[in-house]
């Protein structure tokens, strides 16, 4: 773990995004920068595809 300097303004698009979605600031860079990751490592996948490949890798049952 360690301390990640971000732009001010991606920190204020953190903080209104984490509070629509009921996550923490860090919870929601961290959901960002695993997307990212993913979709960089996956560029053919679109970001439902990947939620959704997540979600089944967790053995989530979305219905």
């Amino acid at each position: 773990m360690g301390i990640v300097k971000i732009d001010d303004a991606l920190h204020e698009d953190a903080r209104r995004a984490s509070q629509v979605l009921c996550r923490s600031i860090n919870a929601q860079a961290e959901f960002w920068m695993k997307i990212g990751m993913l979709a960089e490592a996956n560029p053919t996948l679109s970001f439902n595809d990947i939620v959704t490949a997540q979600l089944a890798a967790a053995s989530v049952s979305v219905v």
